[in-house]
């Protein structure tokens, strides 16, 4: 029989109270996966939110997983909702990092987190049992517990409603971690674009302080290196500090600025 699959080397940065640092891949790339794990990236965010495959293509999803096991750096997905099926449906595919989008309520939570889980909570967990990728095709030893112990299921809190169940959602049992998402609060509170709005930034410290005092590992954007740098010192753990497309754009125009032609 195969080994256990590897440790979750995100889940053991957030466990050790340590800072990941990552980067969203939004060209879904599994060569500039590979080529972030050789720079020493903690994690590839890959986001099926908003573009990108369908998070149930787990063809596209095995890729980028292989890509991420080749240079020992975490795939980060991002789901569209808190739907189980999809949940369950990433995990076994490979995926040990899950965060959900468009969460609104703890029962939302605790239904997605208990679909990551064969045990959950001291009761019966809701993960199916197959050989799919996640068990190496049911070569991998200890596969319950050790899924049950890598697995890392988080969520983004984006909109009024998550805000005003914040306490509960912060409560959810296992739950990985919270990741505050500004550019959709923004949209949220009635001001799309504008995530510097007071309105915002006051939603945002609200997170910011629930998620500490809850214990619950906080995520987060960074928005240039001293942004980063800041809210490291103030106990964000997950820290996305740019995108692929970002980074060719400043690079590129550099160049065209420098250019004396």
């Amino acid at each position: 029989m195969a080994e256990s699959p590897r440790t979750n080397r995100l889940r053991r940065l957030l466990d050790g109270d340590d800072v990941a640092l990552g980067v969203l891949d939004n060209t879904y790339s599994p060569t500039l996966v590979e080529f972030y794990g050789e720079l020493g990236l903690d994690f590839v965010w890959t986001d099926l939110e908003h573009a990108g495959p369908s998070p149930w293509d787990g063809e596209r999803l095995d890729d980028l997983l292989r890509a991420a096991d080749a240079t020992d750096i975490e795939l980060l997905v991002r789901i569209p909702s808190p739907d189980p099926a999809l949940v369950r449906k990433a995990l076994d595919a490979g995926v040990r990092n899950l965060f959900v989008s468009r969460v609104e309520t703890a029962e939302e939570v605790r239904r997605a987190v208990r679909a990551s889980r064969f045990r959950y909570d001291g009761d019966a967990g809701d993960r199916g049992f197959a050989n799919p990728r996640a068990s190496r095709w049911g070569t991998a030893d200890d596969y319950v517990r050790t899924e049950d112990e890598e697995t890392l299921v988080g969520v983004t809190i984006e909109n009024r409603t998550a805000l005003d169940n914040l306490d509960e959602i912060l409560d959810v049992p296992e739950l990985g971690f919270a990741f505050v998402g500004p550019l959709d609060l923004a949209v949220s509170f009635g001001h799309p674009g504008e995530p510097n709005h007071q309105e915002v930034q006051d939603a945002v410290a609200e997170i910011e302080r629930a998620s500490i005092d809850a214990g619950v590992p906080l995520g987060g954007l960074g928005f240039g290196m001293a942004d980063v740098n800041e809210k490291a010192d103030s106990g964000y753990q997950i820290l996305n500090l740019g995108s692929t497309t970002g980074a060719v754009k400043q690079v590129v125009t550099s160049w065209l600025d420098d250019y004396d032609g």
